[in-house]
């Protein structure tokens, strides 16, 4: 399938053994999970995860869900997916090119996939075609306002809590999606597997953040819960 639209991920794309890392320290008491799970339940529906990278959180849908797919636009990590649960079905698309019939799936996630916001509509609508009535579709985001990784994205170049959090905001309300906090943290195992998951999503100043945290193993971390039924 050509994917013109497709933006390779520099963490991800770039190093999928170290985000494997990541996504494990990923919100260790399953509160984002909860969250998405209490939005839009997924237990004997079909879900689709949207941008399902290497696959990694393919088989905690397919243990609920009565079919699993997972949708990516890069071609290094759709083998990896595929590999990872014979229960998941994953396919070569895009959030502007789902490759699935209108109306087939109740519940899509967009788990740090697809940065919806001025010029996504196309995606947004594509979602919409391939949801059935009654679906919904759960965006994670982050909260450029709340937790030391909010603090760690506004140290960023131009990046401000003002202009993100609330254009995104106001994005999502003219949509009619539903917002949810979520305060989390990522924690990981290892000081080594910490600075290494840092240096990667900011390479510019994490060794300035880790020298003034030396004994940290992870920090807080706001979400953003976007939900928009159909």
């Amino acid at each position: 399938m050509d994917l013109p639209d497709f933006r390779p991920a520099p963490n991800q794309g770039g190093d999928p053994g170290l985000y494997e890392i990541e996504n494990r320290a990923l919100d260790p008491r399953g509160l984002v999970l909860d969250a998405m799970r209490r939005a839009a339940p997924w237990a004997g529906r079909t879900l689709l995860d949207l941008g399902c990278g290497s696959g990694f959180w393919l088989p905690g849908y397919a243990a609920e869900a009565s079919e699993t797919i997972g949708v990516e636009p890069d071609p290094r990590l759709v083998p990896l997916a595929a590999a990872r649960d014979p229960r998941a079905r994953v396919l070569a698309g895009s959030a502007e090119h789902l490759p699935l019939p209108d109306a087939s799936v109740d519940v899509v996630h967009a788990r740090f996939a697809y940065f919806f916001g001025a010029g996504a509509e196309a995606g947004l609508a594509e979602v919409t075609r391939v949801l059935r009535p009654g679906g919904a579709l759960v965006v994670v985001d982050n909260d450029w306002r709340a937790g030391e990784f909010a603090d760690l994205l506004n140290a960023l170049p131009h990046a401000t809590a003002h202009e993100h959090g609330s254009h995104t905001d106001t994005w999502w309300a003219e949509r009619g999606a539903e917002r949810t906090e979520v305060m989390s943290d990522w924690r990981f195992d290892s000081r080594t597997d910490f600075e290494s998951v840092l240096r990667l999503e900011f390479p510019g100043h994490a060794d300035t953040w880790l020298t003034t945290h030396p004994d940290a193993l992870g920090l807080t971390y706001g979400y953003l819960l976007f939900t928009v039924r159909r």
